[in-house]
């Protein structure tokens, strides 16, 4: 179950302009979505994006989408994303099976979002820290609740390295100057 580059898709749910004031942790998992999604599109790794109710929420947050020189932007009336029958269909026809998983509400719609990946028959790996909510306890509950349901709780770095495999090709060394040194003190918070 280790993560391929190749076989993997970053989603972002929902991690929207009116909504991230209110949200425990929220620029951290702003700052963590970005980091990953620019290194994403470094290693051609699709990034996608929902929005729920952008007219009341906002659309997505601008630093996010500044960070992110390739994504594609989902609407969405359903919590779980993949229920939407358009992003259904364009998940499988890209044929990426490894679905890293972030945003925001964590218990509300990224839950809901694995699990309809889940039952879909897609590996899902729950980004710890930019899986965020009002209040952490319902974030720490859901990423409980997605890891019995057989989801991997994974952090940014783990992903980033593992999309890398080796540190002996140039890839490795414009990556490693670009996205890795710089995060090397960072203190994180996990939900």
């Amino acid at each position: 179950m280790r993560l391929k580059s190749e076989n993997s898709l970053l989603l972002i749910v929902d991690l929207q302009a009116g909504l991230l004031p209110v949200i425990d942790g929220g620029n951290q998992a702003v700052s963590e979505a970005q980091w990953l999604g620019g290194l994403a599109c470094e290693l051609d790794v699709p990034v996608w994006l929902t929005e729920q109710y952008p007219e009341g929420l906002g659309g997505s947050e601008p630093r996010l989408l500044e960070a992110l020189p390739d994504y594609r932007l989902w609407q969405k009336v359903h919590f779980n994303a993949h229920a939407e029958p358009d992003f259904a269909a364009a998940l499988e026809k890209s044929g990426r099976r490894q679905i890293v998983l972030c945003g925001s509400e964590a218990h509300i719609c990224v839950m809901q979002t694995g699990l309809g990946l889940l039952e879909a028959g897609y590996e899902v790996y729950w980004l710890s820290e930019a899986s965020v909510s009002r209040r952490a306890e319902e974030a720490c509950l859901a990423r409980e609740r997605m890891t019995q349901a057989g989801a991997t709780p994974v952090t940014a770095d783990m992903v980033a390295y593992e999309w890398l495999e080796r540190c002996d090709d140039e890839r490795f060394r414009l990556i490693h100057r670009r996205f890795l040194k710089p995060r090397a003190s960072r203190p994180l918070r996990f939900y």
